[in-house]
């Protein structure tokens, strides 16, 4: 069985991680934040001080950490897993990032005979705790069916979608869909309020038909409840957001609703909640109700 290292345990990776120890697989882990290591050394990982040695004994590395610039870090900066990693391994990124420096990265990696693959996901905290996630993942079909084991420990659907760099075009995609469904599930609730409706009751008559989506089913009712704690925060879903739109511009391609979901949560963030849940773009849309 593969030797795994994993590289970022924040709300995604640690329960991610979590479930390739509990399917048998030996990790290693590392995290800026050292302290965060404990609970997946109790369940018993491995920690390394620093991503080139979470990668020197490891046939598949994992990173799943906050933006590009942090991947480029952990994997080619000082102390980097480029300088502990074994020729022929693979370096799988979880992370959602630009498809450019993605494709940048595995350039870098292939030249000391290491292959990437993008494999970003979908399906927030949840699905990382149940092992359900969806996985798109960008690479050699090879390499993605040699990590088949690895991957559907953490997911419930691994879509190979193309040659690197396409799983993060993949997951952006992803993300234009959940930023404006969840735009129309605020303004649902919103106008369901203001009518004298219970949004509960009109998520419940709605969820099941045309009209259903995950966000409605279970960003709606938090919504409805005043529920803003993150499943998956403000400050991570524009970052996701700014990527989608930087890369929309190199092809000239308008992106015309996903720009003003991307107005209404800088509006939050300018309110302080930019680590609250997405369904907090409700609060900014209610703003403009006041």
């Amino acid at each position: 069985m593969s030797k795994i290292g994993f590289i970022g345990l924040g709300i995604m990776g640690t329960p991610m991680c979590l479930n390739l120890l509990k399917n048998g697989f030996e990790v290693t882990v590392y995290n800026r934040t050292m302290s965060k290591t404990q609970k997946l050394v109790g369940a018993g990982a491995k920690a390394a001080e620093t991503p080139t040695l979470a990668a020197a004994n490891a046939d598949i590395i994992i990173t799943i950490v906050s933006d590009s610039p942090d991947v480029e870090q952990v994997i080619l900066g000082e102390n980097g897993v480029i300088h502990g990693v074994k020729s022929g391994s693979v370096v799988i990124d979880m992370s959602t990032i630009s498809p450019a420096v993605t494709r940048k990265i595995a350039a870098v990696l292939k030249a000391k005979n290491v292959h990437m693959l993008d494999a970003p996901v979908s399906g927030g905290d949840t699905g990382a705790k149940a092992g359900t996630l969806a996985i798109m993942v960008g690479g050699d079909k090879k390499i993605v069916e040699r990590c088949l084991p690895v991957l559907n420990a953490m997911g419930k659907t691994v879509t190979h979608v193309g040659a690197n760099g396409m799983g993060q075009t993949v997951k952006l995609c992803n993300q234009i869909l959940v930023s404006i469904t969840n735009m129309a599930v605020c303004e649902a609730v919103l106008f369901a309020k203001r009518a004298g409706v219970d949004p509960k009751t009109m998520i419940e008559a709605t969820k099941n038909g045309a009209a259903g989506s995950w966000q409605l089913a279970n960003l709606g009712p938090k919504m409805a409840d005043g529920d803003f704690a993150p499943g998956f925060m403000i400050d991570l879903q524009q970052k996701d957001l700014r990527l989608a739109l930087e890369t929309a511009r190199e092809s000239l391609t308008p992106l015309p609703a996903l720009s003003l979901v991307h107005q209404l949560f800088t509006g939050c963030q300018t309110h302080g909640e930019g680590s609250e849940g997405t369904q907090a773009l409700f609060k900014s849309l209610q703003r403009l109700a006041e």
